[in-house]
């Protein structure tokens, strides 16, 4: 009986292993910082030019891809009395004019009767020319990871870490299941070998690649802990960042939630 709980161990170390190696390796392949990135300024389509910093879409796409850029053009707008978000995760038009090409591609997703779920609007988003444009424009300039690379380091580092909680529970299962006055060390012995492939991919790759991310690469990473933006809210900055975790106002967090977010 043992030996099935290690070949269950085994085989869940070696996968993610593997998986992670995997993903690190196309990462790498595909990313190719662009000058712009490299220089700390990202270019801005609206103006032909230059600009220093990231755009808040910007980093609300690098922290947590589409649905957090989603999110943030809704928490914008409903902060700005645009929009009506509830706390049983409805949005509602207030002022149907958008100011950029984001938020006219929201209030076309939430529709022409002028209300919507959030989750469904979440996901139109997610889809929409306005959103691509944003993370192409990340790809580019080689902060962002292209779809070839996702899904990316951090689902990956999540299953190396599930696996390193399966090995001792796969040990304490075996060690349960032995005949009783049986010599318990020479099986536990085996059970380290996994154990110590997990945890030493486990430490590689939070020395080699944290912090992890399935949308920004290593270059984008760098941008995010300072980026700023000094003509909006520091709680809209947060928000990109940070997700609905550093909102403060309650209903809006509670729309967010009971969404899904």
């Amino acid at each position: 009986m043992w030996l099935l709980f290690f070949l269950i161990a085994s085989a869940a170390a070696v996968l993610s292993c593997a998986l992670l190696c995997r993903a690190a390796v196309a990462a790498a392949r595909t990313t190719r910082p662009a000058p712009e990135a490299a220089s700390g300024t990202v270019p801005d389509p609206a103006d032909g030019g230059h600009r220093p910093g990231l755009t808040l879409y910007e980093m609300a796409y690098l922290s947590g891809g589409p649905h957090r850029l989603a999110d943030l053009v809704l928490v914008l707008m409903a902060q700005q009395r645009r929009l009506l978000l509830t706390d049983t995760g409805w949005a509602t038009v207030v002022d149907p004019v958008g100011k950029d090409a984001v938020e006219r591609a929201t209030l076309s997703a939430i529709g022409p009767e002028g209300q919507r779920r959030i989750p469904a609007i979440r996901d139109a988003l997610a889809g929409d020319d306005a959103v691509r444009e944003v993370a192409d424009r990340l790809v580019t300039d080689g902060l962002a990871l292209p779809a070839a690379a996702r899904p990316g380091i951090a689902t990956a580092v999540r299953l190396v870490q599930g696996a390193a909680l399966l090995v001792p529970l796969s040990a304490a299962a075996s060690y349960g299941t032995a005949p009783s006055g049986a010599d318990h060390g020479p099986l536990l012995a085996w059970f380290a070998l996994p154990l110590i492939v997990t945890l030493g991919t486990w430490a590689v790759a939070r020395f080699e690649l944290h912090p992890y991310s399935d949308w920004a690469t290593q270059a984008g990473e760098r941008q995010l802990p300072s980026s700023d933006s000094p003509t909006a809210p520091a709680s809209l900055t947060s928000f990109a960042l940070r997700g609905p975790v550093a909102l403060t106002d309650p209903t809006l967090r509670a729309a967010l939630h009971s969404s899904g977010a």
